[in-house]
């Protein structure tokens, strides 16, 4: 047994290469990161030409393979083709992260692997966490009673929301059918897989009608809720969104706040494309009532420009957010004994879990948050100097002015089919692959869309795609 124990030993231990072997391995990966970063000034925001394969050059072997050979297989089928988010010409959905001191604090998160999940475990990167989302709650508005947890994202903080509404309401699945929820067409999708992960599928879901800048329509809400409350139904939740993915509209958080109050509703804010422009004195504006709310989602891996897989949700009492989701097991009384406050553990649907909180920290302790804040207000006057100066080039319709970093417009030829057009014109822009930029639908009409959040996004890009637009369109026409 000795014998066959020391034969696995020595193959098992290719696991854990000696410190030379990791300085050469360490050396290439980040000779590859360096120069990716040196190109990223000039790379396309989108590669539409570049093949991924079929997938099988990832197939896996018995024996192990060189390093260089790895990362020129993913640079030919990973980085190449497709969406470059990171790039500066990226103005699609709702860009975000790529900031070089959160993949410095992955990584030695990654080494160190403490696990943040517990108290008990790590202190220290627990606590991390704690006091970003302290800063988070402070941000919002929130009493001293709040807290909250950082998750994957958007999706997973929103599904966390909705659970912890359930349990403080004492939704069972025998309420279901005469459950009310209260969106608007241009809530964010993953609301709706919330509700279905969550067990409640089976709720009613009230569409609330929006304005002509795609805001609920506050009025409406009001009348929807007391309609059903005579029909008998039992009124629940309603969410408002700070800054759609459409459109970028926020809805009147302070309108639906008062509503909720009155109408005993748990009102939930999705903001996690706008959250962070609380930075900004026009976020405080745009945003005011947010801390009226119940619960808030916001992601930093959009508005604090971190990788992708960070999100967060905020509650304005943690004890309601503990209640939903606290679970236990006997392997698990030394950490619970020594616990002082409450663990991430204990505040999400996570047990496992990445320390979130390093890629977290690191940027924002570096750099300190006015640079934060002066990237965020860019992004905000970017928008509107893009809709201006488009509004002046001939054929294009603009929709409202932003009322945060989202632009929809489209261009109106004298003859022929205006969504086929777009449809050409957008295209013609993935085609060129410089800047990149999506298309929605808006009351029927196939609308393009321009999405100003990404930190390395400037004045510079945002000019080549107004001439882009301006010479295809001519083009096309």
């Amino acid at each position: 047994m000795r014998d066959a124990l020391r034969k696995l030993e020595n193959i098992a231990r290719r696991l854990d290469p000696e410190p030379a072997a990791v300085a050469s391995l360490s050396g290439e990966v980040y000779a590859y990161a360096h120069e990716y970063l040196r190109q990223m000034p000039g790379l396309h925001a989108f590669n539409g030409e570049a093949s991924a394969g079929d997938g099988s050059q990832f197939a896996l072997d018995e024996r192990p393979a060189d390093l260089g050979a790895a990362l020129a297989l993913l640079h030919e089928s990973v980085t190449l083709p497709g969406i470059r988010p990171a790039a500066p010409g990226h103005f699609g959905y709702i860009p975000g992260g790529g900031l070089f001191p959160s993949a410095l604090g992955d990584f030695i998160a990654d080494i160190v692997n403490s696990y943040s999940g517990l108290y008990f475990a790590s202190p220290g990167a627990a606590l991390m966490e704690r006091e970003l989302v302290r800063w988070m709650c402070d941000l919002v508005g929130y009493p001293g009673t709040a807290g909250g947890d950082l998750t994957s994202g958007g999706s997973i903080a929103n599904l966390s929301a909705l659970v912890t509404a359930r349990e403080v309401h004492g939704i069972r699945a025998r309420d279901l059918e005469r459950t009310v929820v209260y969106l608007t067409e241009h809530s964010h999708h993953c609301l709706e897989k919330a509700l279905h992960v969550a067990g409640l599928a089976e709720c009613v879901v009230r569409r609330v009608p929006t304005d002509e800048r795609w805001r609920m329509d506050a009025t409406s809400l009001d009348q929807m809720v007391a309609s059903d409350r005579r029909d008998g139904l039992n009124p629940w939740l309603v969410v408002g969104t700070a800054g759609t993915t459409d459109t970028g509209s926020v809805d009147p958080l302070r309108s639906i706040a008062d509503i909720a109050d009155a109408q005993k509703l748990w009102f939930h804010c999705d903001a996690a494309y706008g959250g962070f422009f609380l930075l900004t004195d026009h976020g405080q504006e745009k945003l005011a009532g947010i801390h009226r709310s119940q619960s808030a989602v916001m992601d930093p891996h959009k508005g604090l420009f971190l990788p992708s897989g960070t999100g967060a949700l905020v509650v304005r009492d943690e004890r309601q957010l503990a209640a939903a989701h606290t679970a236990s097991a006997h392997y698990m009384q030394d950490a619970h004994d020594s616990a002082t406050v409450f663990s991430p553990a204990e505040l999400g649907p996570e047990l496992t879990r990445p320390f979130r909180g390093l890629r977290m920290w690191l940027p924002l302790k570096l750099f300190g948050l006015e640079a934060f804040c002066a990237c965020l207000e860019e992004k905000l006057l970017l928008a509107r100097y893009f809709h201006s100066e488009l509004s002046k080039v001939p054929g294009f319709v603009l929709g409202p002015e932003p009322e945060l970093s989202v632009v929809t417009y489209r261009y109106l030829p004298e003859t022929g089919d205006a969504d086929d057009f777009n449809r050409r014109l957008l295209r013609a822009v993935h085609e060129d692959g410089k800047v990149f930029i999506t298309s929605t639908m808006l009351d029927a009409r196939f609308t393009l869309r321009f999405a100003a959040l990404n930190f390395r996004s400037h004045l510079d890009q945002v000019d080549y795609l107004l001439e882009l637009l301006a010479r295809e369109a001519r083009r096309l026409r």
